[in-house]
């Protein structure tokens, strides 16, 4: 493992050290490690899931921000293992990726779901970067700086229906909106920020955090994923220079991998949810469930019919699983041999994935309570947070369109359309 040492020089283009309360993220960070393959990725992870599992029920309950554990993070160099190697990163596959994210997501789904959008963002630079955007932003992802997000909005027409205005403006731009649900942009160190622009077409924006006109407020207020910041970006006539604008609408233009791989993520982060709860519930009937008076046991853990309802829930997850890394598997074909038919594979295995994995977190955790007993409904315990995460966490896109587009294209040999959300 080698260390890229942030006591260099920075460059005057990098953002400002925040003053600002309401930006968190780091303004100086340690020496940020550098992985190295594959291996060492899904090594890290499982090390830092472990690590972040630990007063993850606490954090929940007090809607306290995991500020310490995402330095950790920035500081893995878990964030750059999809910066190419031609840039000093690891370039892992997307089956390693998504078994990353679903490891973080058994010790924290909150902490699993903060960088979604920054890889989804380093992936839109990857695609429509120019090489002087790649070589500059691949380095600040390598120094352990984080991506954040501004794209959804509320009370438009539907989800792609975007109001926020990119306009041009001398030889740059002034970005003007309201952004929502901006999953991370508190912990940020660039926000990108989806606008469109005077042509009408999709534009994404990278905007450092602290830039005079952008707002960014700690509102989120959800029942569940409660510590990821998911809350408001305001944006008064942000300037940004030419160079740190990506024309994102060419993304769909031809064969695209964009949306399965963000879709992979939320798999994944529904997966992690999944095992995560399955393996507490394990726990909780062998050390604190008492056997039903009728069962004839003197454990809970040997009760037929608990064991049979364990078993179930055990093949759901066992199942997610199984399809998220068939699902990076097909991304990863695609990638080494991209045609409208790769693209359309694998877009439909992350859809069949996220069905299941949908399905098994939202399942599991409610039943952990059905094997608990009545003692697992106790609020101090906490429990209750995997179903609200799961049940919250699931809600990013709807499973009934899913079916929708895996009837299609197992009946018919449709092709799912080319947009971001499969």
């Amino acid at each position: 493992m080698s260390r890229i040492t942030n006591d260099a020089p920075r460059s005057s283009e990098l953002p400002a050290a925040r003053s600002a309360p309401a930006h968190i993220g780091p303004s100086a960070l340690p020496d940020t490690a550098l992985i190295g393959d594959d291996a060492e990725a899904v090594s890290v992870a499982r090390e830092l899931a472990a690590e972040f599992s630990v007063g993850a029920a606490q954090r929940d309950a007090q809607r306290r921000p995991p500020v310490a554990e995402l330095t950790r993070l920035s500081a893995s160099g878990l964030l750059g293992i999809t910066v190419p190697a031609a840039y000093g990163g690891a370039d892992v596959s997307a089956q390693t990726f998504a078994e990353v994210v679903r490891l973080l997501a058994t010790g924290d789904p909150n902490i699993a779901q903060i960088p979604a959008s920054h890889f989804v963002y380093v992936n839109v630079l990857r695609q429509q970067g120019t090489e002087q955007q790649q070589r500059f932003f691949f380095a600040e992802i390598l120094a352990g700086r984080r991506f954040g997000n501004a794209q959804s909005e509320a009370g438009t027409r539907h989800v792609q229906d975007y109001r926020t205005r990119l306009t041009a403006d001398g030889d740059g731009y002034l970005l003007t909106g309201v952004k929502h649900y901006s999953t991370g942009a508190l912990y940020a160190d660039w926000i990108p920020v989806l606008a469109r622009g005077d042509d009408e077409q999709l534009y994404v924006a990278y905007v450092p955090a602290g830039a005079p006109g952008l707002t960014v407020r700690d509102d989120w207020n959800g029942m569940g994923q409660r510590t990821t910041a998911s809350g408001t970006v305001e944006l008064d006539r942000v300037r940004v220079p030419a160079d740190r604008v990506v024309p994102h609408h060419l993304t769909f233009t031809g064969p695209q991998l964009h949306g399965a791989y963000a879709q992979l993520i939320h798999t994944a982060i529904d997966a992690g949810i999944a095992r995560a709860a399955l393996d507490e519930t394990g726990e909780f009937v062998r050390t604190k469930t008492r056997p039903w008076a009728e069962s004839g046991v003197d454990r809970a853990a040997d009760d037929p019919l608990l064991i049979q309802r364990f078993g179930e829930l055990a093949v759901q997850v066992r199942s997610a699983e199984a399809l998220l890394a068939e699902a990076g598997r097909a991304i990863d074909a695609a990638r080494a041999e991209l045609t409208d038919d790769s693209a359309a594979a694998a877009s439909i295995a992350v859809a069949v994935a996220k069905a299941v994995a949908d399905n098994a977190a939202i399942d599991v955790t409610s039943a952990l309570f059905e094997l608990g007993g009545t003692r697992s409904s106790l609020d101090p315990l906490n429990l209750h947070r995997h179903w609200r995460n799961a049940r919250t966490h699931t809600l990013h896109d709807p499973v009934r369109w899913k079916l929708q587009h895996i009837g299609r294209y197992d009946l018919n040999g449709t092709r799912p359309p080319r947009h971001g959300l499969i």
